[in-house]
């Protein structure tokens, strides 16, 4: 049996949430993306001044895109979820 494609684990898949670090001002204190996480996935990186997701088990429930005080923060939909 041969295959076409990847095996679906070696397929690098982005995470839902991506912060854009040119708008994020974590290195200015702000930890609101942080702080609004109910399952607290997400975490800010002391040596890029920037949030990042730190655990790939998003919810998708958006306060920390919508509560971003600079829009920094996007949380990509699945096309299934939406």
């Amino acid at each position: 049996m041969t295959f076409s494609h990847a095996p679906q684990a070696l397929v690098p898949h982005p995470v839902p949430v991506s912060v854009d670090p040119d708008k994020c001002i974590a290195d200015k204190g702000c930890t609101v993306c942080v702080d609004v996480c109910p399952l607290d996935v997400l975490a800010i990186d002391l040596s890029k001044g920037t949030a990042y997701m730190k655990f790939d088990e998003c919810w998708y429930c958006m306060p920390c895109e919508k509560d971003c005080p600079t829009g920094a923060v996007r949380v990509d939909i699945p096309y299934l979820l939406r």
